[in-house]
């Protein structure tokens, strides 16, 4: 396992790491013994950070991480969000009282004193740009039950606003061949800033598996069958906006970057990790098969400055006109 510095926070984590959103619930069905399984193959295998939410399945994930970690607490880190519990636009959301209140809950669950990344969850963009809940943030910094934080964003525009406090460590962004407008300025700028870039979705909701025909059907309690046009939240957070019919055409296109690289997913995750301004992936997994292959990315052939051209040509040209919603 490679590790990489988590910005200037001193830490340094797998770059390629877990999200718990699959095993918290809203990607079908998913059984809490295999998900501790994939988190123990991880952690027997190198992985030392992982990301998660309050509201994945209400707190259940990050009850998994508990039991996973225990005994392990100084050696495997762990990011968590805040805010989505609430309304993302009442200011009060982000009070002192309310913010410490979520910390205190998160911190129970997860059974630790200190959380080592607060992130808050894609929040509005007019919270960001107000920045009183960075002063909040601050606080619980100060009082010990965080070690550092960041934020968890959907576009371009809110990242480059977070850039602009220096006690921000981190930023989440979706980012994957088919969301590659971080690209131009954010991940850059982020990267001079001293700033880690912790990539979700790199799979683009396992589009960029290429294990999907048109036809296939999503069981009723997965977001990507009830969120395909943003009907729950931000529509790019399924299909990376794209929509699942466009998204599976746009795949089969994309089929090649499989050669000599075993699979499509290992190949995408591959040209994530390619970026130097990137931290680490956190691809999602519901099985201890699925760890075992995200993990295997690592070790598949980068790509050659010709094949980087020809990903980037094709987003410019045949992807980037079909995403939906801002980023």
């Amino acid at each position: 396992m490679n590790y990489r510095p988590l910005g200037n926070t001193g830490i340094k984590v797998s770059e390629v790491s877990f999200g718990t959103w699959a095993i918290g619930g809203a990607w079908g069905n998913v059984s809490d013994e295999e998900s501790l399984k994939g988190l123990q193959y991880a952690i027997e295998n190198g992985v030392n950070f992982f990301d998660t939410a309050d509201v994945y399945g209400d707190g259940h994930s990050e009850e998994l991480l508990a039991k996973a970690t225990k005994g392990k607490e100084d050696d495997i880190h762990i990011a968590t969000k805040f805010c989505r519990m609430g309304d993302i636009h009442n200011k009060d959301t982000y009070s002192y009282e309310t913010v410490s209140a979520y910390c205190e809950a998160s911190l129970k669950r997860l059974n630790r004193e200190s959380i080592d990344l607060y992130q808050i969850h894609c929040p509005a963009t007019e919270i960001l740009k107000d920045g009183e809940v960075f002063a909040v943030l601050d606080r619980l910094q100060r009082e010990g039950k965080i070690r550092h934080y960041g934020v968890s964003v959907e576009t371009v525009e809110e990242g480059l606003i977070c850039l602009e406090h220096s006690n921000v460590k981190s930023l989440q962004v979706i980012f994957n061949m088919f969301r590659q407008k971080p690209l131009e300025e954010l991940l850059p700028k982020a990267q001079e800033n001293g700033v880690g870039i912790l990539v979700r979705l790199p799979l683009a909701s396992g589009l960029l598996t290429g294990k999907f025909t048109k036809d296939y059907t999503f069981e009723k309690d997965d977001h990507r069958h009830f969120n395909e046009n943003g009907e729950a939240f931000n529509v790019g957070e399924t299909f990376a906006g794209l929509g699942f019919a466009k998204g599976v055409e746009l795949a089969d296109q994309l089929s090649w970057i499989a050669n000599d690289r075993e699979s499509m997913a290992k190949a995408a995750l591959r040209w994530i990790l390619d970026q130097k301004e990137v931290t680490c992936v956190i691809p999602g997994f519901k099985t201890e098969k699925q760890v075992r292959e995200n993990l295997a990315s690592a070790s598949v052939k980068s790509f050659s400055l010709e094949e980087t051209q020809k990903i980037r040509d094709f987003y410019n040209e045949e992807v980037k006109q079909y995403i939906r919603g801002s980023y």
